[in-house]
Formats: structure tokens, sequence, C-alpha cells
């Protein structure tokens, strides 16, 4: 019989950069994974029964453990998989700093770029969906605002990948170096998703030949082993295990948290997504860890990144 206490499982779906940019980093580690397909739009039944709500893609599951968020993911596999590492040179602290432009700003404009560029052409039901996850209430209007201000959006891109063209050009394989980081992933997604879902994607990239150079070590690297995974399986699997038992807190945590408190999470822009709720089972400054219980599976540690998510105290 086959054990699963250890195995790394992603919910996502093909066309989702963000689960792009975990897919790479299973390929930098060279890991082998299981894939859960899940819907790109709502309902996400299977999905909110491991996490308590959150519906955004990717979700990583190993055992009982629920990580939520691509940084919470890339945190957790550098402390499981050490080696070979994400970060390569000694300016760790630096990259993850960048990690908030990237997933910020950076990916920002190319959600801009990407869905203003389709225009009347998306789907009315995307449309709304992510329409109101990334620009609000007033997402029809920042919809056609992107619309008609493509130019600027795409001046605003080709200024950013003009200075990592520009980084490359010394001849590097990869943007820290000769070995793949998390930093790559974190900018290979954003890139991944101008090419390959803008029309005018790789018109625009051919514009950037180190960086296509760059693309293409990229490609080369993979995402690491595949085995594909039914969503009722993964639900077997966390009813069987218990999660991983965790203490901690920071004493100067600027909210006071600690284990035992009710608080629900959400991400820090409003999207209209239903926050989670759980009991703290460990905070630090960079993690925290929520305990719930589901019907039917039962215990479950539901794990966030501090940075871009709010914590509110019940």
């Amino acid at each position: 019989m086959t054990d699963f206490s250890s195995a790394l499982i992603l919910h996502n779906y093909p066309q989702s950069p963000v689960a792009e940019k975990v897919r790479v980093a299973f390929g930098i580690k060279g890991l082998t994974w299981h894939h859960v397909e899940i819907p790109r739009l709502p309902p996400k039944e299977n999905l909110v029964k491991l996490t308590g709500g959150y519906r955004r893609t990717p979700v990583a599951q190993i055992g009982a453990d629920i990580y939520c968020d691509s940084a919470c993911i890339i945190m957790e596999l550098e402390k499981r998989f050490p080696s070979p590492t994400f970060f390569p040179t000694r300016d760790s602290g630096l990259l993850w700093f960048l990690s908030r432009l990237t997933d910020g700003a950076f990916f920002d404009l190319a959600v801009k770029l990407v869905l203003g560029s389709a225009g009347d052409n998306l789907p009315q039901d995307f449309a709304e969906d992510r329409g109101r996850l990334y620009f609000g209430t007033d997402w029809a209007a920042a919809l056609k605002a992107a619309n008609s201000e493509l130019p600027h959006i795409v001046a605003q891109m080709r200024a950013m990948l003009l200075w990592l063209d520009d980084l490359l050009s010394d001849g590097r394989s990869f943007l820290t170096g000769e070995a793949g980081s998390a930093f790559d992933a974190q900018v290979y997604h954003a890139v991944w998703f101008i090419r390959g879902r803008w029309e005018g994607g790789p018109r625009f990239l051919s514009g950037f030949d180190h960086l296509e150079r760059w693309e293409n070590n990229m490609l080369e690297i993979g995402h690491g082993t595949v085995e594909q995974m039914e969503a009722e399986k993964s639900l077997e699997i966390a009813a069987a295990h218990e999660p991983v038992q965790i203490e901690g807190s920071d004493s100067n945590d600027p909210q006071g948290l600690k284990a035992g408190m009710e608080v629900t999470i959400s991400p820090d822009v409003d999207g209209g997504e239903q926050p989670v709720s759980g009991i703290v089972a460990a905070a630090s400054g960079h993690r925290i860890t929520l305990a719930r219980e589901e019907p039917g599976i039962g215990n479950l540690h539901v794990h966030f990144p501090r940075a871009g998510y709010k914590v509110q105290i019940s």
C-alpha cells in the first residue's frame, strides 16, 4: 500500500500563472508531486473543505497540513527539501523582499495587460470572477480602463523587463547566477502568463534577447515528476492523517497573536473572498498557522504567510 503521509499534493489548474510559479519551484528542487486539478471558477467545494474557505490557486497539501499562497508554499518547500536551495546566494532576505514586488506590482501589471488586452472577449463569468478578485468592487470600470490604457501598461512592463534583460546581459543562466532560485520562479510566472495569454506576448517578449534565453533555461528546468491524483483521494489523505504539531509565537507580534486565539484571515486586498476562521496554532513574523476541524475530514492546519494577509482577532 502506498504511504501518502509525506506526499506532496498541489491543488491547481494548468492555466494558472501562480500555479506555474510553484510548478517551476518543484522543478528547481527536482520533486515528485501529485497534481489535483481544481475548477478555474468557484465553487471549489473540495478545495475549500481543506482550506476553510480560501479559494485562490494554488494550494499545497502534505497530509493534513494545507499551505495557502505561493509564498507560504515556497517557504515550506525550502524547509522540507533544503537541497538544492531556492537561495543559492547569500541574498535570501533581499529575494524575499523583492518577492513582494513580483507578487504585487509586477504581477498586477501582467494581469492588467492580459485582461485589458482581452477586452470584451473575456467570458463573462471569468471576467466577473477575476475582475472582482483583482480589481475590487468597481472591477468593470477597472477592466475598461486597463483596455484603454494598454499602451501605457505595456510601457510600464517593458521598463521592468528591460532591467531584467540588462541583469542577464552578463551571460548568467538565471537571475541570481548559474542556479535557479525562488526569484526566478517568482519572476517567471508573470512572463509565462504574458507569453501564453496575451496575443501580442510573443512579439513583445522577442525584444528582450537575454530574457528569452533565460525563459528557455526556465523551460528546461521543467516541473519535476508529476503524478495525477483525484480530489477525493486528497481528502482521504487529509482524513487519514493528523497535522504536524508546531509551536511558536513572536513576543513582538504587533497584534499580540498567541496560540489559542480565535482569528480570521484573508488577503489584505478586497477581492470579495471568504475569510478563513480558526484557532492560532503558531504565529511568527512570516507565517501563521490556523487549526480547524472539517466535518468528515477531521483536524487540519492551514498555513498562510503574514505578508499580504490580514489577521483579525475574533
